[in-house]
C-alpha cells in the first residue's frame, strides 16, 4: 500500500482520507465523502445538492461538444458566492470532445453520453479523488498515491475492478490482464510523462458497465495533443492546482461546453463567466 503524503492540515484528516481510499490494494475512483449539511446555510436547491458544500471549483469550458480543447479557471466560494481564485490556463480534453458523464449533476438534457472508449471527456460536476504521481510525494494537501510499476487503472468493463486503480502485486497479475492503463507510463510506455503528476476526476464512481473509466487530470504531451477522455494541462498548471486544492473545502471539477454552461450555470449555482 503506497504511503499517502502531502501537506494536510491535520494528521486525523489524512488518516480519514487514507482509510476512505485504500482497500485491499486498490484505490476507488470516487470523491471525498460528503460532509454533513450546514443547517445555517438552509436547504440546497435539488439541482445543486450534490455540491452545495463545495468551496473550491475547477472549471473547464470548451467551445462546443466536439472541441478537443478548452480553458481552465479556479474559483472559491464564500458567503458572497463564487469568485475567481486567480488561476487560468489552456487545457486539452478528449480527441472526440465531451459527453455527459456520471457525476453529481442531475439529468442535464441534450448532448452525447459518455461511453467506454468513445474518446470523449465526461461533462458535468464531479468530486475530486486522490492526487498521484511518479515521485514519492507532491506539494499538495490532497491524499497522494506514489505510483509503482504494478499500478494499473482497470478499463476492462467486465472486470470486478472496473474503474479502479489497483496494485497488481496485491490483486494479482490476472486481475490487470487486458487493462490499457498502466499508471507508471514512464516505465511501460516509452518514458511517457503524462502521469508524472495528476489527480482523479470521479466520473462513474459506482463503476457502471461501459459508462467510462480512468478519468484523470494529468500532464499534456503538448498543447496540441488531445487525450482519450481525460483533461490535460501544462506541468506548471498542475502543480499550481495541487498546491491550491484542500480536501476540507470539498473541491469539485466542472467541465461543460459553453452553450450548456450558459443554459445551466444559474440553476446549478456555478460562477458567472465573461462573454467570449
Amino acid at each position: 500500500m503506497s504511503e499517502v503524503t502531502g501537506m494536510g492540515r491535520a494528521v486525523s484528516m489524512r488518516r480519514a482520507w487514507r482509510l476512505g481510499w485504500r482497500v485491499a490494494g486498490l484505490t476507488l475512483l470516487a470523491g471525498a465523502l460528503p460532509a454533513a449539511a450546514d443547517p445555517a446555510a438552509g436547504p440546497a436547491p435539488a439541482a445543486t445538492a450534490g455540491w452545495a458544500q463545495a468551496r473550491q471549483l475547477i472549471l473547464v469550458v470548451t467551445p462546443d461538444w466536439n472541441a478537443d480543447h478548452g480553458s481552465l479557471q479556479t474559483f472559491v466560494r464564500d458567503g458572497q458566492g463564487w469568485r475567481a481564485a486567480g488561476l487560468a490556463a489552456p487545457v486539452t480534453i478528449g480527441h472526440a470532445g465531451a459527453a455527459w458523464g456520471r457525476g453529481l449533476q442531475p439529468e442535464a438534457g441534450e448532448g452525447p453520453r459518455k461511453r467506454e472508449g468513445d474518446g470523449r471527456s465526461p461533462a458535468g460536476v464531479f468530486r475530486l479523488g486522490i492526487a498521484f504521481g511518479y515521485a514519492a510525494g507532491a506539494t499538495t494537501a490532497m491524499p497522494y498515491r506514489a505510483l509503482t510499476a504494478g499500478d494499473y487503472c482497470i478499463d476492462v468493463s467486465g472486470s470486478p475492478l472496473y474503474n479502479r486503480i489497483v496494485d497488481a502485486a496485491k490483486v494479482g497479475e490476472a486481475a490487470v490482464k487486458g487493462s490499457t492503463e498502466p499508471m507508471r507510463r514512464d516505465l511501460h510506455v516509452h518514458g511517457d510523462q503524462r502521469y508524472k503528476l495528476g489527480f482523479v476526476i470521479a466520473h462513474n464512481a459506482d463503476a457502471r458497465a461501459q459508462a467510462g473509466s480512468c478519468i484523470f487530470g494529468h500532464l499534456w504531451k503538448s498543447p496540441h495533443d488531445a487525450t482519450t477522455g481525460c483533461t490535460a494541462m501544462a506541468e506548471a498548471t498542475m502543480r499550481a492546482l495541487l498546491a491550491w486544492l484542500r480536501p476540507d473545502e470539498q473541491p469539485v471539477f466542472v467541465l461543460l461546453p459553453r452553450q450548456a454552461y450558459a443554459r445551466l450555470a444559474a440553476s446549478w449555482q456555478l460562477p458567472r463567466l465573461a462573454a467570449p
